[in-house]
């Protein structure tokens, strides 16, 4: 029977975030410059459904919620009876109790048609249904248009309570892979180190993984988004783990490369060469700045190398209560940073058959330039032990 390697017990290192010094999460005022940006593009009232939009709104957590905001300065929270408690203690907590009344229905275009009044043009965010879009166009006496990334634009700054959030998330992602890291050696497989972080992050307090955790060896690693498997780590295996936490919604998103052992002359230039792209993206982080710009500096280091086929993704994506969100760091992005955006850099090379590289930090714009929130070691070598 083949042994099975020895798997060490989770550490969460990052115990010592202490979560319940965390600011509370206020959304006061959000409503106001949602109002607004409604007033800029000719909207009279707006149907909110993404659950991360009607929760920044309204601090609202449950899974079924439909904010409705009113020409008239009034705003709704449209729910189904499961809330009926929790949906007016969490706005009360959130401070808009005052801002937003509860409605308990089954159809919210139904329960709210009356309500509009003369609003003559009615804004639906894109994740509307079209069962739903069709509801609402027979209800009410308004055409109906589409709302765009209206909220998603207001939530790519965040205040001081949701950084903290962040960072506490960071920290638990750091310390899980740092209590983790004995396990990157021969005869593990990549589903254990899964399993392993995903422990050591609910163990520090964290809600959970901020998104299915990565871990791919070997020619695996090459597969930019793959799954965790039972391959076994070998000796030479270049490893990517792309492992974040959420804490109250906000979540972290860290990726490091590895190599088991004595790299081979491939993989030593394909991880100088993303830690180079990474370096200079972030230095292009800055206020004002256009993210295509960011892109820009990671993808010309990889071209030049002559690699630029295999960057197959973006720079980088915003994060926060969803862990892609605005600003899009890609090419041809004419998003300005602006003091406040949580941003990735994470240039990576992927060969077919082979391998692939890739780092990741988690950003915030400042006055004058960045921050990283991400601090585990970017030393890519694991010295294999006997």
């Amino acid at each position: 029977m083949k042994e099975i390697p020895e798997v060490p017990e989770p550490v969460p290192a990052a115990a010592a975030v202490d979560l319940g010094s965390l600011p509370p999460l206020r959304v006061d005022g959000r409503l106001g410059r949602l109002r607004d940006r409604l007033a800029d593009s000719g909207v009279d009232a707006a149907v909110i459904v993404e659950p991360a939009n009607v929760r920044w709104l309204t601090g609202f957590t449950g899974s079924n919620g439909t904010v409705v905001v009113l020409g008239s300065g009034e705003a709704l929270l449209v729910t189904d009876s499961r809330y009926a408690e929790q949906a007016p203690a969490q706005l009360a907590d959130a401070g808009c109790s005052a801002e937003v009344e509860v409605v308990v229905a089954r159809r919210a275009a139904h329960a709210v048609a009356e309500r509009l009044g003369a609003a003559a043009r009615l804004g639906l965010e894109d994740s509307v249904a079209w069962s739903e879009q069709i509801r609402w166009s027979e209800a009410v006496d308004a055409s109906t248009v589409p709302l765009t990334e209206a909220v998603e634009e207001l939530r790519a700054v965040k205040d001081p309570a949701e950084l903290a959030r962040m960072q506490a998330a960071a920290r638990i992602a750091d310390g899980a892979l740092a209590a983790n890291e004995p396990m990157l050696r021969p005869g593990v497989t990549e589903a254990q180190l899964q399993r392993s972080l995903d422990y050591a992050i609910r163990a520090a307090g964290s809600s959970g993984p901020a998104y299915d955790t990565i871990v791919a060896s070997g020619p695996n690693s090459a597969l930019p988004h793959a799954r965790p498997t039972e391959r076994e780590f070998q000796a030479g295996d270049l490893v990517i783990v792309d492992v974040g936490a959420t804490v109250d919604g906000y979540r972290s998103d860290m990726t490091r490369s590895f190599v088991l052992g004595d790299p081979d002359e491939q993989a030593e230039a394909m991880l100088e060469l993303v830690g180079r792209s990474q370096s200079a993206g972030v230095e292009a982080v800055c206020p004002g700045v256009e993210a295509g710009d960011i892109d820009g500096a990671c993808r010309s280091v990889i071209e030049e190398a002559g690699m630029g086929e295999a960057f197959v993704h973006g720079s980088g994506h915003g994060v926060g209560l969803d862990v892609h969100e605005l600003p899009r760091v890609t090419s041809g992005s004419s998003a300005v940073l602006e003091p406040g955006n949580v941003l990735t850099v994470e240039p990576g090379v992927y060969f077919p058959g082979v391998g692939g590289a890739r780092v990741e930090d988690l950003l915030v714009v400042t006055d004058d330039g960045c921050r990283s929130l991400t601090f585990y070691p970017k030393t890519p070598v694991v010295p294999i032990t006997a």
